[in-house]
């Protein structure tokens, strides 16, 4: 029954997703308009996530000032999700005039040389339409995404057909090393992107940074995987030049990413990453409980004898570390 249900559900969505992406841009952006009046004006959809996010983040902007960005960031939302649907069937045309990237020579060069390449980029503008980089790149170099796998099977396939429709390859996070390395065996240059601006698991922090007036721990896979296999890295300047229409200027960090002291790429994309945010902050998903894990409690959870971070609730950990200090006494 569960298994019919999901059918359904998919055969449902995929028929509302394909009817709707055959409408022109400019109806779909009454659409959007309308949900905006839903979605950031009645229910105001994680508001309270949203607020603390902006106040905390720039806490030098007065209330004013962060309801103007607050708002804007339900109306570029509204834009984000109809914008998503017409990519399952944008032409290349459109898509072209719509994401338009620049500072791609050097990595074509790079692609030439058999030479593959990162692009660190974040939750910021669409990025979606990354996608389509394969229209922008050399054809010796095969574009990829690292993407979290959905749990739901059918609804996978569908978001990895859209995503891989213009010739990029869906990664699966766990697999992204396996495959890289098989490209490497192929002597097939990849160009791959990263998007790791996401909260780390307990399990995964190894390094913070300032971010945004956090103090944020931050995922540092990418950069193990880019030093590992030899990847020149890139930076994906996202901005948005007017309503549907967007640029990302791919900036060269480094082509020796192994003489970098560890972590030192991932404090630069941050760097570059809080700059882009700070020119067109409501373009971040500040929907996003990014700062949910604090060091204050990562201390509480991280045990120095065994180098782990237990996974207990927070209130038994609390608990038993007073009964031992007590029992010390």
């Amino acid at each position: 029954m569960k298994k019919v249900l999901s059918y359904i559900a998919y055969v449902l969505v995929y028929g509302f997703w394909y009817t709707m992406s055959l409408l022109p841009m400019c109806v779909l952006y009454v659409f959007s308009d309308a949900l905006y009046l839903l979605v950031g004006r009645v229910v105001k959809y994680r508001h309270k996530v949203i607020w603390k996010n902006l106040k905390e983040s720039f806490p030098e902007k007065d209330e004013a000032e962060l309801q103007r960005i607050e708002c804007d960031f339900y109306r570029y939302f509204c834009d984000y999700l109809v914008e998503t649907i017409k990519l399952m069937t944008m032409s290349r045309r459109e898509l072209r005039k719509r994401m338009v990237f620049t500072g791609t020579d050097q990595m074509n060069v790079l692609l030439e040389k058999g030479v593959s390449c990162a692009v660190y980029l974040g939750h910021y503008g669409n990025w979606e339409l990354i996608t389509s980089l394969p229209l922008w790149v050399s054809e010796k170099g095969q574009c990829c995404q690292v993407y979290h796998v959905l749990e739901n099977e059918r609804f996978d396939k569908l978001f990895k057909q859209v995503r891989e429709k213009q010739g990029s390859i869906c990664i699966p996070m766990a697999e992204t090393l396996r495959r890289i390395i098989d490209f490497r065996q192929k002597k097939q240059p990849i160009v791959i992107g990263y998007i790791s601006d996401q909260a780390p698991f307990w399990n995964n922090i190894h390094h913070w940074l300032p971010f945004l007036n956090h103090d944020t721990p931050v995922l540092t896979g990418s950069e193990r995987i880019i030093k590992k296999t030899q990847q020149a890295v890139f930076y994906g300047d996202v901005s948005r030049i007017s309503r549907g229409h967007y640029r990302c200027d791919m900036q060269l960090i480094t082509t020796e990413p192994e003489k970098y002291k560890d972590w030192e790429i991932t404090d630069e994309y941050f760097k570059r990453l809080e700059k882009t945010i700070q020119r067109q902050p409501e373009l971040y998903l500040w929907s996003h409980k990014r700062w949910k894990r604090t060091r204050e409690e990562f201390n509480l959870r991280y045990d120095e004898k065994t180098g782990r971070v237990s996974l207990e609730p927070l209130d038994e950990i609390i608990r038993k570390k007073i009964r031992n200090d007590f029992c010390k006494r």
